[in-house]
């Protein structure tokens, strides 16, 4: 996807919104090497969004390199973020869009969270599928 044309291309609100961002941000991500890139529709089950993303990097570097990168790249689409938590440490960075939270873990602290389990009840979407 363009950089150039994202923010053209992003519906006004509602699902499709949603989705729009999810697959920016899931871009950004691949772009930086994330690994096991998951999403989460919570949408059914939470009013707190309509999807999770849910990746690793390798170190505190790469994680925060992500973290700017999506960041950057949502912000190009015109969205910016509610929240940002974790950027600092760097071993969990959370970034809240509203209808889309994205989490960048470091692999040691997602396997402790796991918020895949903790999600359950969310439907798991394969992210080339979104």
């Amino acid at each position: 996807m363009a950089d150039t044309n994202e923010k053209n291309m992003i519906p006004e609100n509602g699902k499709d919104r949603s989705a729009e961002l999810a697959r920016i941000a899931i871009s950004a991500l691949e772009d930086k090497k994330a690994e096991d890139v998951r999403v989460i529709d919570i949408g059914d089950v939470s009013v707190l969004a309509d999807y999770f993303i849910i990746a690793n990097g390798n170190n505190r570097t790469q994680v925060q390199a992500m973290a700017d990168e999506v960041e950057q790249r949502l912000g190009r689409a015109g969205a910016e973020p509610k929240q940002i938590e974790g950027y600092q440490t760097g071993n969990w960075v959370l970034l809240d869009f509203g209808d889309v939270i994205i989490h960048i873990f470091d692999a040691q602290n997602r396997l402790f969270y796991d918020l895949e389990r903790i999600w359950k009840d969310g439907r798991q979407i394969d992210p080339d599928q979104l």
